[in-house]
């Protein structure tokens, strides 16, 4: 390798570094955050991810017919891409965001599982709050307003419910997968251009499928609940039990401890260098 290549391949490692280490220093903020602020922000996060599924529902009432699945998936992967770009760039917290980036400082040695278990019961259960909330919303004015068809959400709900736990684990692994890649990315991201572009179309793939996603999938499988399409809670825990487990893998393994990895087991001998945050 010539001096340009070794030159352009430092340069790159350190781009890289630089984005891991804004990563762990996000967490750690996060992670001091007293109880009420994660509280508020992870209740406004399961309401603002929950537009994704609103959007997916309208579009499902005012075209129940689309000319092929095709056209079909590609318009609810962009309505459900909106509450995820609602989150990201609004700065609140989703649990399927920390599954990744709050496991950056505990690989790096400046934070410890206690830490990562509180913040993570707090957002997963705040933004679950946040969900069903946003859920009864929508099943009090949407009929009313002609907006919202009973069966859109039924809809919806079967496309996630009648699946073996594997199976939904499986897909639910995906889905953590890509939040992950999406919350990496948008830190990547030069300017907000970027980040919405980043978030956007990985978000997307979560809605194309659609893979199981636990905040997103809740509002959907509760929405059909309470306008009466047949949905048991019997079902809904089926699906967050197995989604929750997959997201969580999804987003630990294949994005957290792969990017860490990179540096840790790289070839580059410095180590990830954390300012003091007070």
């Amino acid at each position: 390798m010539n001096q340009t290549q070794t030159e352009t391949t430092s340069a790159d490692a350190r781009k890289f570094r630089n984005v891991l280490e804004r990563q762990i220093e996000s967490a750690i903020r996060e992670m001091r955050r007293s109880t009420g602020a994660l509280a508020f922000s992870g209740f406004a996060a399961g309401l603002n991810v929950s537009f994704g599924a609103l959007f997916m529902a309208v579009a499902l009432t005012f075209s129940p017919g689309f000319e092929s699945d095709l056209v079909k998936q590609f318009v609810l992967a962009n309505a459900s891409a909106v509450g995820f770009l609602l989150v990201m760039l609004g700065q609140t917290e989703l649990f399927t965001a920390h599954t990744t980036m709050a496991w950056l400082p505990v690989f790096s040695g400046h934070a410890d599982l206690r830490e990562l278990g509180r913040l993570w019961l707090i957002i997963y259960v705040t933004n679950l709050v946040g969900c069903a909330l946003f859920a009864g919303l929508v099943a009090l004015v949407g009929p009313s307003l002609s907006i919202v068809d009973p069966s859109a959400f039924g809809t919806l709900a079967n496309a996630l419910l009648p699946y073996s736990g594997p199976t939904i684990l499986l897909s639910g692994v995906v889905a953590g997968w890509l939040m992950g890649l999406a919350t990496w990315l948008a830190a990547a991201s030069r300017d907000t251009v970027g980040e919405i572009v980043a978030v956007w179309i990985v978000t997307a793939g979560i809605g194309f499928a659609p893979f199981h996603h636990a905040l997103l999938g809740t509002t959907e499988v509760l929405g059909a609940m309470f306008l009466g399409q047949g949905v048991t809670l019997a079902e809904f825990g089926h699906f967050l039990l197995w989604t929750t487990v997959g997201n969580v893998v999804g987003g630990t393994v294949f994005v957290a401890l792969l990017n860490y990895g990179q540096i840790a087991y790289g070839d580059t001998p410095d180590e990830v260098d954390v300012e003091s945050i007070d």
